[in-house]
């Protein structure tokens, strides 16, 4: 599955729908392997729910009682699978959340009602 299919929300229907796919399985276990750490999973709520739709590290960083290079490594992550875009701007780097691809794994975890 190239890297657009993986973001396009029509690539795959709800797992209570059909099989997913080999290929399709294979591009999206990244971001939710990503968001299966706690650390990730809550910067991630941080990021997606920002006022303005986008989030200084500087604001993320306060947040965890952990160190700068460790935030850094889980924000990395975040990005690698695709689920955070990022633009630094002087010393800062600011955080925006991926829409279509959380709509993605949404849509794949959507149960249709009466199921």
């Amino acid at each position: 599955m190239s890297k657009q299919a993986a973001t396009d929300v029509s690539c795959c229907p709800s797992l209570a729908e059909r099989h997913l796919p080999t290929e399709a399985a294979a591009a999206l276990s990244p971001a939710f392997k990503a968001l299966g750490d706690p650390v990730r999973l809550q910067l991630m709520s941080m990021i997606a729910s920002a006022e303005g739709g986008e989030i200084c590290v500087c604001d993320l960083t306060p947040a965890f009682d952990l160190t700068g290079p460790t935030i850094s490594h889980h924000l990395r992550t975040l990005r690698a699978a695709g689920l955070v875009d990022a633009e630094r701007r002087g010393t800062w780097v600011y955080y925006r959340a991926r829409p279509t691809m959380l709509r993605q794994l949404a849509a794949l975890l959507t149960v249709p009602e009466g199921r």
